[in-house]
């Protein structure tokens, strides 16, 4: 498939309102304005459009929902993309801005709303310059403000940088951190579509998820559908990064098969390697084996394979990573990063981190091995929100498949696979 959602990235000025304008931008919106806001929706619903963020929800199921009987409304686009591995939404939103902007007033009409909120990492400083300039640029055309087009409707968009926590990334700390309070997860039911940002009905959607909107409205809903399997419809990124010769942003449709990904696009494990295992979603969710690497890299493909596509972020690892070391890799990360909200995820991140630093040192034993199933099974499932059950698959999916790992540190005293061992270690705990 000839990219659609990044054909024109690589060009100078792919970025400014004059390029997207001469390449049909806004055009979308214009026809979007003519049909009414249950049109849209209803479009978007049968265009089967899953979302980009990771859990695949149909998006116009999500805009449905939204509570119309209440004003105002608001959409709120997530851009704060933490998850390792992940940075196509910082791609689009650096070379294609106006195409997201296209798509929050897009999303806005369809729900009611007049206020759109995109959220952005606090580390993407360059590209919020980038976006203030676009949003200014949509605002002096007449995309944004006030009887938008002449249509009547008044849209605003505004930018909002957080401070950087991954947590951020679930719809409902992004919203507390949007009210100015710290990103942590409220208790769901009520969920945002009826009580949300300011305790009103919000749409929360990813910035691939809103790129795609101006396309189906443009070229309707058979045709997004059309592009790939049923119910995993339209153009996909993918973050291709690890152990790869080109690693990058791939852009396809979900027909495509991970190993087409990686040794096709990415092209292949790095020299005089052989790959040991993929991460098809992610640092949060299982790894893949070599011999799944036929799976099609869509949302349901990849569940039924016993792992998830989550934001389609997939990290190759060769047959040089030692798997106790990317595990305690991975905690030192989402322990520091926990929110601290659920005494499970809090406490339970830390032990963990500590348990496999001492397996990583050498000081390990094998009942060790038990504890660390024991306090996975102790988190997962017991937290607010994902995170938790994120937090603990790097440990369990690690023991899953490469147990005599653990065991050869634990009887050796070190790691067998690599005689840098100790260099490996990570900094100091905080």
């Amino acid at each position: 498939m000839d990219p659609i959602l990044t054909k024109h990235v690589r060009e100078p000025n792919s970025f400014t309102l004059d390029f997207h304008v001469e390449h049909e931008g806004y055009a979308a919106l214009k026809a979007a304005l003519t049909k009414k806001p249950d049109e849209i929706i209803e479009i978007v619903k049968a265009s089967g459009l899953r979302g980009r963020g990771g859990a695949g929800f149909p998006t116009g199921m999500k805009w449905q929902f939204v509570d119309k009987k209440v004003e105002p409304r608001y959409i709120a686009c997530n851009a704060d993309e933490s998850e390792p591995g992940t940075f196509k939404d910082h791609l689009l939103m650096e070379r294609n801005p106006h195409l997201l902007i296209e798509g929050c007033a897009i999303g806005c009409y369809a729900i009611g709303a007049k206020v759109a909120y995109i959220y952005i990492r606090g580390e993407f400083l360059h590209v919020q310059g980038i976006l203030e300039r676009a949003i200014a640029d949509a605002y002096a055309r007449c995309f944004l403000g006030k009887n938008i087009l002449g249509s009547g409707f008044d849209c605003d968009v505004y930018m909002h940088r957080g401070a950087g926590a991954y947590e951020a990334g679930e719809e409902t700390a992004l919203l507390e951190s949007l009210e100015g309070k710290r990103a942590q997860p409220r208790n769901k039911p009520p969920f945002p579509a009826l009580v949300g940002l300011y305790n009103k009905p919000t749409a929360v959607n990813n910035v691939e998820t809103l790129c795609n909107v101006p396309l189906i409205v443009s070229k309707g809903a058979e045709w997004f559908a059309g592009l790939g399997p049923e119910k995993n419809g339209g153009p996909k990124l993918y973050c291709v990064s690890g152990h790869v010769k080109r690693p990058g942003v791939y852009e396809t449709d979900m027909k495509i098969t991970l190993r087409e990904l990686i040794d096709g696009h990415a092209g292949g494990v790095r020299d005089g390697r052989t790959l040991k295992a993929v991460n098809p979603g992610g640092s949060a969710v299982p790894i893949l084996m070599p011999d799944q690497l036929d799976t099609q890299a869509s949302f349901d493909a990849v569940q039924k394979a016993g792992s998830l596509l989550g934001s389609a972020a997939i990290i190759v690892l060769d047959d040089t990573t030692c798997m106790v070391w990317l595990a305690e890799n991975l905690l030192h990360f989402y322990r520091h990063e926990s929110c601290g909200k659920c005494t499970p995820c809090r406490e339970g991140t830390d032990w963990l981190y500590k348990i496999l630093r001492r397996i990583e040192r050498g000081e390990g034993q094998m009942q060790d091995l038990d504890l660390l199933s024991s306090i996975s099974a102790n988190i997962a499932g017991k937290t607010l929100c994902a995170f938790g059950d994120a937090a603990v698959t790097p440990v369990t999916t690690t023991l899953k498949h490469f147990r005599h790992e653990y065991e050869a540190h634990i009887k050796e005293g070190r790691c067998t696979l690599q005689a840098d061992w100790r260099a490996r270690q990570p900094v100091a705990a905080y």
